[in-house]
């Protein structure tokens, strides 16, 4: 007999507005995450060499400009060492606060929080919206609801111009799309990204955290008895005969505890308020993007009760118990070892980059070609890249190989422009001894810096092949 399991959808949920100290926190995140994003194409940099745009991902020039620093394509291993760093920090501060990186710092979230403000703005608040979906479409449903898609899908072509702006100077890139002389890749990632975003922040919202996100399937295993998430404290809530509502003599706290009531007035807010429809009071749910926002609305509540906050807070299940809640365990210690050995990995690697990069190739087609006058001649194609801002001036010559002749062709010594390469055919030549059978002679190339940042020769180690 075959099962299925059927997902119905319902309808778009339209959270109240709440105001207190979690949701001031999530909207300057908000604030400040726009403000990076949109902002940072447009800000100028000045450099010796390369564009003046403070951050920008040359694929043609196959340069990273992220403000000081130039990213080569030999340098893609920064990048790997990034991402390891995200996914360990993100596994540590999941296992110390739970999902504070959904509730604060998730596009879904930033972008979802930023769609609802204008759906707010122009719709009013929940009991308005709720009234003007029930309504039948008049003139007023549909200016209001045209008006709230067509903000949305404002925000998301520019969503989607401004990360392309990345990719190449923003004031051209920009005035190329809005002309028509824009390149078509550019077209297809706004309009693919505009699409997305529409989508997912729009029509979505919290489908994608309840049925999308995969990081809401794994976190119960990264979760334990001393995680502070945001939770419900149904002993102090529930007292031992529930929960009442604060009419008549349930308004004092006092009689409330004689009549084993507990604290929660249950009145819905922390439901009303929850971005995904989640109600804390039934414990951790699949859900929950740890926003806190539940708790801003209880905190309310209690304040105007005249009694403690707290019903709804941050803390571990420990906690809830009366139990110390233990931060120092092997997995949250292994977490923040392995974080910060990856921080630290990062910024030396990035600190101690080589300025000045020689590779020696030998040419192997020939191997070696025997000349007129009986010496052997080796062909060895040299790459030097200059990665500093500064123009630099080198000369290339041969050690530990008495005998031998190095010839450059026109170069005397080389010159190089900041941040700039050349690659140089190198010849040498040596007469081998008649009683001499050996085959391979190790020796070094030796680039020894004249002008320019870089003072340390640089040496690379070859072998001569000989009949």
């Amino acid at each position: 007999m075959k099962t299925e399991a059927v997902i119905e959808p319902k309808s778009t949920l339209q959270p109240r507005s709440v105001e207190g100290r979690f949701r001031n926190a999530k909207t300057a995140i908000l604030v400040f995450a726009y403000a990076v994003f949109f902002l940072l194409p447009w800000l100028r940099w000045e450099r010796a060499v390369g564009p003046d745009q403070a951050v920008l991902f040359d694929i043609p020039g196959r340069r990273y400009y992220i403000f000081d620093l130039v990213m080569h394509a030999q340098d893609i291993f920064w990048l790997t060492a990034l991402l390891f760093l995200a996914a360990v920090l993100l596994f540590f501060v999941t296992t110390l606060f739970g999902r504070v990186f959904c509730g604060y710092f998730c596009f879904q979230t930033l972008w979802t929080d930023a769609f609802r403000f204008f759906e707010k703005f122009i719709q009013g608040d929940r009991v308005a919206r709720l009234r003007l979906d029930k309504q039948p479409w008049n003139a007023e449903k549909i200016l209001k609801k045209g008006l709230t898609h067509l903000s949305w899908l404002a925000l998301a072509l520019w969503t989607g111009i401004s990360f392309a702006l990345y990719w190449g100077d923003a004031f051209e890139l920009t005035t190329a799309f809005f002309t028509g002389t824009a390149p078509s890749a550019m077209y297809g990632t706004a309009i693919i990204l505009m699409s997305t975003t529409y989508l997912t922040a729009g029509w979505a919202k919290e489908h994608v955290c309840l049925h999308m996100c995969p990081y809401s399937r794994f976190q119960s295993v990264m979760f334990d008895q001393d995680t502070v998430i945001v939770s419900y404290d149904a002993k102090r809530g529930e007292g031992s005969t529930g929960r009442v509502k604060p009419i008549k003599d349930m308004r004092d706290q006092q009689a409330r505890q004689s009549a084993g009531h507990g604290d929660c007035v249950d009145c819905g807010l922390c439901v009303q308020v929850c971005p995904t429809g989640v109600d804390i009071r039934k414990g951790l749910q699949i859900g929950c993007i740890h926003c806190a926002l539940c708790i801003d609305a209880c905190d309310g509540i209690m304040d105007k009760q005249g009694w403690e906050r707290g019903l709804i807070r941050y803390t571990s299940e420990h906690g809830l118990e009366g139990k110390k809640t233990k931060v120092l365990k092997l997995r949250t210690v292994g977490y923040g070892l392995a974080t910060l050995l990856a921080t630290i990995y990062l910024v030396w690697s990035i600190g101690n980059s080589k300025l000045l990069e020689v590779t020696a190739v030998q040419i192997r087609s020939p191997l070696f070609v025997q000349l007129s006058d009986g010496r052997i001649q080796n062909s060895f194609e040299v790459k030097v890249n200059n990665k500093s801002m500064e123009a630099g001036r080198y000369q290339l010559v041969i050690d530990n190989f008495p005998g031998a002749e190095l010839e450059l062709g026109q170069f005397s010594d080389i010159q190089l422009k900041p941040d700039s390469s050349i690659r140089i055919l190198a010849k040498i030549r040596y007469t081998v001894p008649p009683d001499d059978t050996q085959k391979n002679r190790e020796f070094q190339f030796r680039l020894t810096p004249l002008e320019g940042k870089v003072k340390e020769s640089v040496i690379i180690p070859s072998h001569f092949i000989t009949p």
